[in-house]
Formats: C-alpha cells, structure tokens, sequence
C-alpha cells in the first residue's frame, strides 16, 4: 500500500510539474511566492479534487449529521490535537500553558469522556493550538517561501517540513489498528472540510482566489507563531504589492478574526 502511495504521488508531483505553467496574472509578483506558478498548479488540483469530493460530501454530512453529533466529533477530534499543543507549548518554553493545556486535555479525556463534550472550557481552559511550524518560528527559523502543497493545501517550506516531528506527537500514530486509524483520519479531514463550508462564499467572490487563500493564510500564520504580538502594518502586504480587490473591500458582514485553533481555508477554495 506504502508504496502505491509513493508512486501515486509522484505521478500527482510530475503532473503538476508538467502544468507547472499555470498562467500567473500579470503585475508585480509576490515575493513571499517564489514558486506561484508551480503553486497555482497545484492550486488546481487542489481545487478540483474539493469541488468533485470533498464539497459534496462535506456538505451531506452537515445536512444529515445533527449538529450535538457534530459538535462531538469536533470536540474528540480537538482533544486529541491538545497532545501535540502540549509537547510544542514546553518546547517554546510555555510552561504556564503547558500546565493549563494538560489540565485541559486531563478534564476533557475524563470528565468530557474521551474529549466528547468540553467541560474544560466552562471551567476556564482556554483551547490553544501549536505545532512544530509555531515552535520552529518562536526559535528564529524563517518561514521561507510559500508552498501549495497537493492535497494538503497551504503550507510554507518551514511548515512542511515540521509537519514530520507533528506526526509523532498525535496519539493517532500510536494506534495498532490501520482501519480505525485511517478511520479517524478521514473524519477528521471531513470535520475540518464542514467547517470551513461557511467561508466558500466568501472566498467565491474574490478577484483572485489563489491569492485571497495565500494571503489570508499567510497574515493568519504569522499571528500564530508571534502569538497575536503583530503590528498592524505588518498584516498588511508589503507596499507596492498588489492586493485582491477581496481582501480589502468591505463586505456586507464583516470578517470574524480567526481563532488560533481555526483551520486554515481550504486547499481548493
């Protein structure tokens, strides 16, 4: 199986290489985006493969899902993720959060029945999210240049390759059984699909939604490995670069801040 996967993803990556020139709109190219036009191609793909299955079936499992049943799945799914908060809160030499975050994890795997409901949050445990990306930034490593990546959506070279020692803080790698493994895994990926149904519209209606998506991320990344500590000029793109028309206009309700512990937009938009 490993190694279809291997050969299948390699074929996806000559692929995207061979379409690599994906046209980039004219006007002064981004310098956070050394890599646009192999990156929009994979932007593509992305896309396509959300609008054919991920959409769809996101969309049938909010409608015939109640929402306790989802809001429990969202809950078990984010405990288990508390596991890797945890691990990267002492690396960053948090430990205060590293404290509160595993009485989190403690009250909602107990009291909260393997993460199901939340009790911890009533209690005051704040939900906080980290990774090795954040722990990486927090030490001085750059971000380095945007990346679309296949299937997984935005990314940047420092977080890529971070999501290799992420793998190993998920109690899910832990588990002997494949079945329910890979179970929980196309849950989750469902889950995170759901949420993000509301934010289509939005990013629909922009100039250009490869650049709506990169941007948003990128100004959204930043705020978590600084931990909010941002000047407001530094969310901005840098001057003289040229903006989707989206991000700046005023839309009838107005942009909810994302929490930390939000996903990202969806690959595909």
């Amino acid at each position: 199986m490993e190694t279809a996967l291997i050969r299948n993803t390699t074929l996806i990556l000559i692929t995207l290489l061979a379409a690599g020139c994906a046209t980039v709109p004219s006007g002064k190219a981004d310098p956070r985006d050394p890599w646009e036009s192999f990156n929009r191609a994979s932007y593509q793909f992305n896309d396509s493969l959300d609008r054919t299955v991920a959409k769809p079936v996101a969309k049938a499992y909010k409608k015939v899902t109640p929402r306790v049943v989802r809001t429990g799945v969202s809950n078990f799914l984010s405990n288990l993720n508390n596991v890797r908060t945890i691990v990267n809160d002492v690396l960053q030499g948090k430990m205060k959060q590293a404290g509160k975050d595993s009485g989190r994890f403690l009250m909602n795997s107990t009291l909260g029945l393997a993460g199901l409901f939340d009790p911890a949050s009533a209690a005051g445990f704040e939900r906080n999210d980290e990774d090795f990306g954040q722990t990486l930034g927090k030490w001085g490593v750059k971000s380095g240049p945007y990346l679309m990546l296949p299937f997984l959506g935005p990314s940047t070279v420092r977080d890529s390759l971070a999501r290799v020692p992420d793998q190993y803080t998920h109690p899910l790698n832990y588990l002997e059984d494949d079945s329910t493994r890979y179970t929980i895994r196309a849950v989750d990926i469902l889950d995170l699909r759901a949420g993000l149904l509301d934010l289509d519209a939005q990013i629909e209606k922009s100039y250009d939604k490869y650049a709506f998506i990169r941007n948003a991320w990128l100004q959204r990344r930043e705020y978590q490995v600084t931990d909010g500590n941002v000047d407001d000029t530094s969310l901005e793109l840098e001057e003289g670069m040229e903006t989707d028309p989206a991000l700046d206009a005023p839309s009838e309700t107005e942009s909810q801040p994302v929490e930390s512990g939000t996903p990202a937009p969806p690959p595909g938009g």
